[in-house]
């Protein structure tokens, strides 16, 4: 059986990249899917489909992860996601265009919940992430192609 176009799935709810998801989505004619809790402008690009999910935790992951499979990109810097999508064969990669797969996802989930655990003892601990940045679009875009080069050889 033929398989079919890759699917770029991305959790959209504060996500930084949907324009140049759909930019490059567009370039590949590959088929886009934005997935939020509402709130988001639907894209008049006809390769894009908007779903809206019911307002309940995790509701878009969970809508994510049923569907992505080899083959597909999903876009997302929620990690307990990635980890389900990159055992379901997707291709994963975080807005700032950092990659996660079987190689390393195991880690960054150690390294997420050691972070959660160390924001509960610590409050003061709280909002020391950096901000997002020019450098991070541009390791996006070209990570998105690599992953669009892939899944087409794929």
């Amino acid at each position: 059986m033929p398989k079919s176009d890759p699917v770029i799935y991305v959790d959209a709810d504060a996500c930084p990249v949907k324009a140049e998801v759909e930019r490059v989505g567009t370039r590949h004619r590959a088929r886009m899917v934005i997935v939020s809790n509402g709130g988001i402008r639907p894209s008049q690009n006809p390769l894009v489909e908007t779903v809206i999910v019911s307002a309940g935790a995790d509701e878009a992951d969970k809508w994510i992860a049923e569907r992505a499979g080899p083959g597909d990109v999903v876009v997302t810097s929620d990690i307990p996601l990635a980890a389900k999508c990159v055992e379901a064969g997707a291709q994963v990669l975080r807005h700032d265009g950092s990659e996660l797969s079987e190689a390393n996802i195991g880690t960054v989930l150690a390294t997420r919940d050691l972070m959660a655990d160390m924001r509960a003892a610590d409050p003061f601990h709280q909002g020391r992430g950096r901000s997002f940045s020019k450098a991070d679009r541009s390791r996006f875009l070209d990570a998105l192609e690599r992953a669009m080069q892939r899944a087409k050889r794929a």
